[in-house]
């Protein structure tokens, strides 16, 4: 036969697990707006009934029930869900990197506009065209020198410019980004022991996840990752999530680093090495997570990492690739091809004097590299328009030579894959233009995916106010039941105690 105050153990049993309910339901409301925050519930579990299955059981009708009992506080997540969301943010980041430093590029370029490399260059054409007309006059003279010092100013200003945004990107990567991923794995990595510490002691550590899967969304943005989770042993709840363990993948899926290891407690810290081509132009070589080095050619996992990567260059086969490397190199070419060009024709003509020229209009160095960075006026013209080879064969008010000069300008040249000066710097500025549009294309369309998989996630983890008000009426009421249960055996217990067997007087 069951005790005789059962029936109040049960009621008791109830009360505590309603509420138990109604203070997780409470902590759901409180943090209803705390990023990051999983909301939770509470799993109910019946007790164990009476009498146990055994050979000694009393012989009664059956089992009858002893209570309930809240047997974990478990949050409500979808694992799949997570690992949608932070591919996505991944490719996001990626896009968005990309998208950004050309961005940049394009506010140096500066082109279509009445500023940019292409008016001036324009401008001093015209200045030339001009000179061929009126060969005599110094106006004409001076007009054509300026001209042609803003050109190489404009060629200066662009390389110059394009190597700083280049610096910024490399501070970008070694002072942010690499010092974030470490950042991160460190946290993990330290989550990771104090909820190790804590699983085998039976507790659930909601809070600890939530902290940790911020962390690991983070993480996701910057580099390509997997996660699993590995049970810290001891008696760990059913519902506790484990221990996470991080690996970086490439864009198969396949690993390439464990990068915050469960079985040794320790994260492999993140480092970018550089090298340099022939020319001196530093690059990223490889990167390395702890032991494990990876080439940048394998280094293939989307994030913010690799779109600085892609950015700010990488070394292949020797030569420098990546969005600003391949403009600067496109850039030097150019103006050592102009340079070139015009110097040609203009030692091949004669000065104002009437004297065989024999000098350059520009000096732009011996190599292609860095020549965008270093042309200028050669020291022989500079400050000295007599000097500019207007005429052909040296004869007063001859200008055929200075019509040459601006014809040079939109000649083929040999350098620019036959193809003149303009309709080089033309399709260079279309291929950025190009570019540009794909990547905010593919920014926009990854962003959209990511908000997508955020709300299908969220639909599933964040806290309905409506939901935990209509958790908390149910709850309460029954605490209300339980309490009134427990107050009505209270009262069969005081008949039977206090009552039983007296006679009235």
């Amino acid at each position: 036969m069951g005790s005789t105050f059962q029936g109040l153990e049960i009621a008791r049993s109830a009360l505590f697990a309603q509420q138990t309910a109604l203070y997780t339901t409470s902590n759901n409301i409180a943090n209803a707006n705390t990023d990051g925050y999983t909301r939770q519930r509470v799993n109910f579990e019946q007790i164990s009934p009476y009498p146990a299955a055994g050979r000694n059981r009393p012989q009664v009708v059956g089992q009858q029930g002893t209570g309930v009992e809240a047997s974990s506080i478990e949050r409500i997540r979808n694992t799949y869900l997570d690992s949608q969301y932070r591919s996505q943010t991944g490719t996001a980041s990626y896009w968005s990197t990309k998208a950004d430093a050309l961005s940049r590029m394009e506010g140096v370029i500066n082109e279509p506009s009445d500023t940019g490399l292409s008016a001036v260059m324009d401008d001093f054409w015209s200045s030339l065209q001009d000179l061929s007309a009126t060969p005599e006059e110094s106006g004409a003279r001076s007009v054509a020198l300026q001209k042609g010092q803003a050109v190489a100013e404009s060629f200066n200003y662009i390389s110059n410019s394009l190597s700083n945004v280049r610096t910024d990107l490399k501070d970008q990567m070694d002072n942010v980004s690499v010092k974030s991923i470490n950042s991160y794995m460190n946290q993990i990595n330290e989550l990771n022991k104090q909820i190790a510490d804590m699983e085998p002691h039976g507790m659930v550590s909601n809070d600890l996840y939530d902290k940790r899967d911020v962390l690991i969304d983070e993480l996701s943005s910057m580099i390509n990752i997997k996660v699993d989770y590995e049970k810290s042993g001891g008696l760990a709840p059913q519902a506790a999530q484990g221990i996470a363990r991080i690996t970086l993948v490439d864009e198969q899926g396949a690993a390439q680093a464990v990068l915050v290891d469960p079985e040794t407690k320790t994260f492999q810290e993140l480092s970018v090495q550089y090298g340099e081509d022939e020319n001196g132009m530093q690059a990223v070589e490889s990167v390395t997570f702890g032991d494990t080095k990876i080439a940048v050619e394998d280094f293939t996992s989307k994030g913010e990492l690799k779109g600085l990567i892609d950015s700010y260059g990488y070394l292949e086969d020797s030569s420098v690739k990546g969005t600003y490397p391949e403009m600067m190199q496109n850039l030097d070419k150019m103006a050592f091809s102009f340079a070139s060009a015009l110097n040609e024709v203009q030692q091949a003509g004669y000065t104002k004097a009437g004297e065989l020229s024999g000098i350059d209009f520009f000096d732009a160095g011996n190599e292609v590299y860095g020549a965008a960075a270093n042309i200028s006026l050669s020291d022989a013209i500079d400050g000295n328009p007599d000097l500019i080879a207007a005429s052909a064969d040296g004869t007063s008010g001859n200008g055929e030579n200075a019509k040459k000069l601006s014809e040079a300008m939109r000649t083929p040249m040999d350098g620019l894959g036959n193809t003149s000066v303009s309709s080089f710097y033309e399709g260079m500025i279309g291929t950025l233009g190009v570019k540009a549009q794909e990547a905010n294309r593919q920014a926009a369309n990854s962003i959209s995916l990511v908000d997508q998989a955020d709300m299908q996630r969220q639909s599933v983890s964040s806290v309905s106010l409506d939901e935990e008000m209509t958790n908390m009426i149910k709850f309460q009421h029954a605490y209300n039941a339980a309490a009134r249960s427990m107050t009505a055996v209270d009262e069969m217990l005081d008949t039977i105690i206090n009552n039983m067997g007296l006679v009235g007087r």
